[in-house]
């Protein structure tokens, strides 16, 4: 059957549960996923060196210690008692097979930018691994959370999914749903989910049906808060929310000269009324946002809030060289394209910030495309304006990758072509310090962004979760992790 047209499944086993994604997942191969929903399904599947806890700090997973030998050197010792899918031991062999692999310019993993100051990667024995860095590069550890594969398999040209997390791939069919099963050999005893099934569901309103009749029965992707609304009262389902750590952002093309142009992005975040955004588009499921980092990472500096101010925004246009041609009539000031998504919620996004800007003389034409077609798009350039979303900040080195000016793609992610020699400075210096230094360096780099705006903050979005009553032991995470559904059990 084709998934997402309404019809009713099979319930699944008692002890089974079943997950509802929006989009595919990008791959299931640790090498290659790097979309929001690879991350969650890694979660499930994969394990790494470490993982990031509820500050963002690296906390053990695969590797139960680690320790600097120097500013170039860090050893890892492994936990012995990991298991493969398949059955095999994990050891320190596969960890530098993985490595190796994504540092391989034939495997083309995306990964590999990230790891450019890794040199050499030993296997000193089967529970101690040795990273060498090329100099000092205090973001590595970020880089120690991609799921380890089979020294046997890390090469393979096709997609790996034999990995040492609490599930395995029983079946995947692209577009519609991957059949997880519990690993035996994960450690404490296999998690008691049993079968977890990822369903591809890309229409909200077939999501939510399926949540009211139990064809569905856990969704991490928040509902149109309408719908949030009628979920809230229907027996047998339950709603998680709390803060979540999800930035979402407009990002802005710095190569148009109109938006080089620091006065015209200053009016542009006065001309937003960020809270009346949040209630009426996201049913107040969000906190208005300062800059990329969330308050309860471990380096959150509190900034200015840029507040709703249009009179402010007319005069920074006036100054800027777009005075009101024809004043209180319909002429505007200047007029800018804005791409998004095709989704229901992205779109009166689009047209409540339409409004907002209009107010101060700014006309926007909204265009919206698939959201394949609209991501090829930002990545090469071609946009104005766009609402864009980093799911889960880790490390705040996602500042360089995102606002160093060798950073434009396909090396980063400065897709808007930002360009400052101070915060070139500041972002290269983050990545070379302590963590204490770094704390102070991440707080100039946020206060400069703040004034700079290379692109417009504008909420951190909460995390809400509608599941089954019947789910337990599952607590959602700040990020959307599903790592937690390895404890879990149904009722």
């Amino acid at each position: 059957m084709a998934v997402g047209t309404g019809c009713r499944e099979a319930p699944p086993p008692p002890n089974g549960l079943v997950v509802a994604f929006d989009t595919d997942p990008q791959s299931l191969d640790p090498r290659y996923g790097t979309d929001a929903n690879a991350a969650r399904l890694a979660d499930l599947i994969h394990v790494g060196l470490t993982r990031p806890d509820a500050a963002a700090l690296r906390a053990p997973e695969l590797a139960e210690s680690w320790q600097t030998r120097d500013s170039t050197t860090l050893v890892f010792r492994l936990r012995d008692d990991f298991r493969f899918s398949d059955g095999t031991p994990v050891t320190s062999a596969d960890v530098r097979a993985t490595y190796e692999a994504v540092l391989d310019p034939a495997v083309a993993s995306p990964r590999r930018a990230a790891l450019a100051m890794l040199s050499a990667v030993e296997a000193p024995d089967p529970r101690t691994v040795v990273f060498r860095l090329r100099e000092p590069f205090a973001p590595l550890l970020d880089g120690t959370g991609i799921g380890i594969l089979p020294v046997a398999h890390a090469r393979d040209a096709g997609e790996v999914t034999i990995g040492a997390g609490p599930f395995r791939v029983v079946a995947a069919e692209r577009g519609e749903r991957i059949v997880l099963a519990p690993n035996p050999g994960w450690p404490g005893g296999p998690p008691r989910l049993d079968p977890l099934v990822v369903r591809v569901v890309p229409d909200e309103v077939v999501r939510v049906l399926e949540l009211e009749r139990g064809g569905v029965q856990l969704l991490e992707d928040r509902p149109e808060p309408e719908l949030v609304g009628r979920l809230a009262g229907l027996p047998g389902l339950t709603i998680d929310r709390q803060p979540g750590s999800s930035f979402d952002y407009l990002a802005l093309n710095l190569r148009d000269p109109r938006l080089a142009n620091r006065r015209v992005r200053q009016a542009i975040a006065l001309a937003l009324d960020r809270d009346a955004l949040i209630a009426s588009v996201l049913g107040g499921a969000a906190r208005a946002a300062t800059g990329m980092l969330p308050p309860g990472h471990w380096a959150y500096a509190p900034v200015p809030a840029w507040r709703h101010d249009p009179a402010r925004a007319r005069r920074l246009l006036d100054r800027a060289g777009f005075p009101d041609p024809d004043g209180p009539g319909p002429l505007p000031r200047l007029r800018l394209i804005y791409k998004t998504s095709t989704q229901p919620g992205r779109r009166r996004l689009a047209e409540a910030i339409q409004a907002e800007l209009a107010a101060v003389g700014i006309a926007v034409d909204v265009r919206p495309y698939e959201w394949g077609t609209l991501y090829a798009d930002i990545r090469n350039g071609n946009f104005e304006l766009a609402a864009l979303a980093w799911v889960g900040v880790a490390d705040p080195d996602l500042y360089f990758m995102t606002l160093h000016s060798t950073m434009t793609p396909p090396a980063g992610y400065n897709r808007g072509h930002y360009a400052s020699r101070v915060m070139d400075r500041l972002t290269a210096r983050g990545r070379r310090v302590g963590t204490a230094e770094r704390r102070a360096c991440y707080a100039r780099i946020q206060r400069r962004a703040a004034a700079d705006l290379p692109v417009i903050p504008l909420w951190w979005e909460d995390r809400v979760v509608v599941r089954t009553t019947r789910l337990h032991g599952f607590t959602p995470l700040p990020d959307g992790g599903l790592r937690g559904l390895a404890g879990a059990w149904m009722e």
